[in-house]
């Protein structure tokens, strides 16, 4: 079913089989660098940071996907009140008027935009990724905040793919993938990718990648999420082998009240209900955005991190260093990610 959007990658040369490897080989010595490096020097964010933290985005480029609305939202509103020049992707032009809108109605002269994309869609991915490289002088910033989660009865992308796994992780890969070279203009690159703590829970089936055989919608989101990690880590890896100059993030909002779940399992779903009985406990977006907005913004944030909070399992409290499932951390299982990921996008990074 997938492999009909890659017709080429069978047929790679085997001097291009050896760069690859090579490449491989690359990452993983700077990774070792990285290890004996980061660990000591790495230093944990204020427990109480906020917003009022931002350094100034003046003259920054800042990409948001699913901007519209929840911590997307918040991300793009924060941005925009210390001078960032923010675009929000996302598929409904009329929700992102409204989010424009709303975001002028607090910060007047705010540089915001907005553009269509759908994620589970590689063509509409490849359009936007086109448009941008066309018109902007360089990309500084890439949130990749939209997702969709655990909707009850498996659906499929444009392209064939499960949806969750479409729209989390392989649009997100795609779309980052084709803004490298716009990325590698900027002098301070940050990708930082929305993984869940539903990660931790989380197994790459590679077997069923897709969930044709069994869907469950909740392993399908946590596979998703835990992928998300994967492929933020390796990013990390190949920046740093190729001297890209990109800081590759992962963060998590804990549990964040915005419309995943009306959206995905419904509010009258037994999750839902669960959900709606703890939800005076959780963080608002505006807090779930914080781990995004201290990867993006702070200039201590560190490249192949991982941030969230640290209280009650991560579901809420201070911002600092997220726990990295042990699943995440298997680099074999990263690097087959990313083949896989390759050959269905039919997306390299260069």
């Amino acid at each position: 079913m997938c492999n009909r959007t890659t017709p080429a990658i069978g047929r790679t040369s085997n001097v291009g089989w050896l760069a690859r490897i090579a490449r491989t080989f690359a990452a993983g010595v700077a990774l070792l660098g990285a290890l004996s490096v980061g660990a000591s020097d790495r230093v944990a964010p204020k427990p109480d940071w906020s917003t009022h933290d931002m350094p100034s985005q003046k003259g920054r480029i800042v990409l948001v996907t699913g901007g519209t609305s929840g911590m997307g939202y918040e991300d793009a509103l924060a941005l925009a009140r210390v001078g960032a020049e923010v675009i929000i992707a996302a598929r409904n032009p009329e929700r992102g008027a409204q989010a424009i809108a709303r975001i002028r109605e607090s910060v007047p002269d705010a540089k915001v935009q907005f553009e269509t994309v759908d994620l589970a869609d590689l063509s509409s991915v490849r359009d936007l990724a086109q448009r941008l490289n066309q018109r902007l002088p360089r990309l500084d910033v890439l949130i990749n905040n939209a997702a969709v989660m655990a909707p009850p009865e498996r659906g499929t992308s444009a392209d064939g793919f499960e949806l969750q796994l479409a729209t989390n992780y392989l649009g997100h890969f795609a779309l980052t993938g084709l803004l490298v070279p716009l990325l590698r203009k900027s002098q301070d690159a940050r990708v930082v990718s929305l993984s869940s703590i539903a990660a931790a829970r989380g197994a790459m089936n590679f077997d069923d990648l897709q969930s044709e055989r069994k869907y469950d919608p909740y392993a399908a989101y946590a596979q998703s999420k835990l992928a998300v990690l994967h492929w933020a880590f390796a990013l990390q890896r190949r920046s740093d082998a190729e001297n890209w100059g990109i800081r590759s993030m992962a963060a998590h909002p804990g549990v964040a009240i915005t419309e995943l779940v009306a959206r995905g399992p419904g509010l009258d779903s037994e999750f839902g209900r669960r959900w709606a009985k703890d939800r005076d406990a959780y963080h608002s977006a505006a807090q779930g955005a914080l781990p995004t907005l201290y990867a993006a913004t702070a200039a201590q944030a560190v490249g192949g991190a991982y941030y969230g909070p640290t209280g009650d399992e991560e579901r809420r409290g201070p911002l600092g260093f997220a726990k990295t499932p042990p699943a995440a951390s298997t680099q074999a299982d990263a690097e087959r990610l990313w083949s896989v990921s390759e050959r269905l996008t039919g997306v390299t990074y260069r």
